[in-house]
């Protein structure tokens, strides 16, 4: 019986929680949305490599209504006009890393798994000196609400972890006196 509670302990404090379940599956809504963006985006650049990507973009873009001549249009398009085959695979090869790991997060987040929690926080904290740098070098709303995210997200996922470990050594400390 205490053994069972020691083990118990050790997966996590808020299980039951209802809080803590809303908080870590919206968690995991965001990650799988960033794989799912990042897949789409992969797809797309594959389909549109042997294609005249001029006329795609132009019709894409009529269609959406986005002016042509804004800078983020004009990256993406150079980007894929200017694309070699090998180079193409490397970048659809990082992506699919990159989405697998988004997906295989999302899904220990969805059911409060403490080792997606884990890997929630290290992988958000990675990516905060990348979006600081790319901030400084380009301030706008977007960057700036995308760092705030990330560092919310990294904190509450530190303060799961940090909250389910306390409670693991009080179970512990209590199983070693009734002994």
């Amino acid at each position: 019986m205490k053994t069972s509670r020691l083990i118990k302990a050790t997966l996590h404090p808020y299980v039951h929680d209802p809080q803590h379940i809303k908080g870590v599956r919206t968690v995991a809504t965001v990650e799988l949305a960033k794989g799912v963006i990042v897949l789409l985006a992969g797809v797309g650049l594959l389909t549109m490599r042997n294609k005249n990507i001029w006329g795609v973009a132009e019709s894409l873009l009529e269609f959406l209504h986005v002016n042509p001549y804004h800078h983020y249009v004009g990256v993406f398009i150079d980007l894929v006009a200017r694309i070699s085959d090998v180079r193409l695979w490397k970048v659809a090869l990082v992506a699919s890393i990159y989405v697998t790991l988004r997906f295989i997060e999302a899904y220990g987040l969805w059911y409060a798994l403490p080792w997606a929690e884990w890997m929630a926080a290290i992988t958000g904290g990675i990516y905060v000196p990348f979006e600081v740098d790319d901030f400084i070098k380009r301030p706008d709303w977007f960057r700036l609400t995308v760092i705030v995210v990330n560092l919310l997200i990294v904190l509450y996922m530190l303060y799961l972890r940090f909250e389910a470990e306390e409670k693991r050594r009080r179970l512990a400390r209590r199983h070693v006196k009734h002994r």
